[in-house]
């Protein structure tokens, strides 16, 4: 899924790989983690993250974009298989420097896909800047292709969103800058795990240079 994700951003904005060095494969809590990031030009920089562990039991994918040439909100893709379920849970931030942004492609492919079973995201610091386009869902395997089905219907209708260009790029990246910080500062399901098994400062290097490239 995650080759026909990055497959889709490709197609509209170029992607040149970027160098993680020692952060390409990494091993977490019995997990192993496999890395990469690009530059999509025109648009900002996207990396993936690929996970396995219980003995081949749960699978995670994660997928972000940073746009610092566009004026989208930050996109943040996390795809789980774990013992038989299937959770899709897909959230986008507020970085927007103004207005221009119109969401309502991504609000009819989430009413389209509305049968499918929700999932309590629970509460997060970063809460009053997820906007109301983002999902999260929990399904059997049999909702796999529905899943699927969304997972590229929402990606498609967020890269072809309205919005403006982006004049002031620094300005742009300190937006999406400062829900990193957030991130490092307040913690996050995965940012709890790297920073015990890491450490702040290769958790910050991993979060700022390589996952979501705010200090490139």
């Amino acid at each position: 899924m995650i080759g026909q994700l990055l497959d889709l951003i490709g197609r509209k904005y170029p992607l040149t790989p970027v160098d993680v060095g020692e952060y390409a494969a990494l091993r977490v809590n019995g997990m192993k983690f496999s890395i990469s990031a690009y530059k999509a030009q025109g648009l900002g920089h996207v990396s993936v993250m690929r996970a396995k562990g219980l003995f081949g039991m749960m699978n995670m994918d994660t997928l972000m974009v940073t746009p610092v040439h566009r004026d989208l909100p930050l996109y943040s893709y996390d795809r789980i298989h774990a013992f038989g379920n299937d959770t899709l849970i897909v959230e986008l931030y507020r970085t927007l420097l103004g207005a221009g942004y119109d969401d309502s492609a991504l609000q009819e492919v989430k009413q389209e896909y509305a049968f499918l079973p929700s999932r309590d995201p629970g509460q997060h610091w970063y809460d009053n800047i997820k906007l109301s386009e983002s999902l999260s869902l929990k399904g059997k395997k049999k909702e796999t292709p529905h899943l699927d089905a969304l997972a590229l219907a929402h990606l498609q209708a967020y890269l072809c969103a309205p919005c403006l260009d982006v004049e002031d790029v620094e300005a742009k990246r300190q937006a999406c800058e400062t829900y990193v910080e957030g991130l490092l500062t307040h913690g996050g399901p995965s940012t709890n795990v790297f920073m015990k098994a890491l450490g702040e400062e290769q958790t910050r290097i991993l979060f700022t240079h390589i996952l979501f490239g705010t200090a490139l």
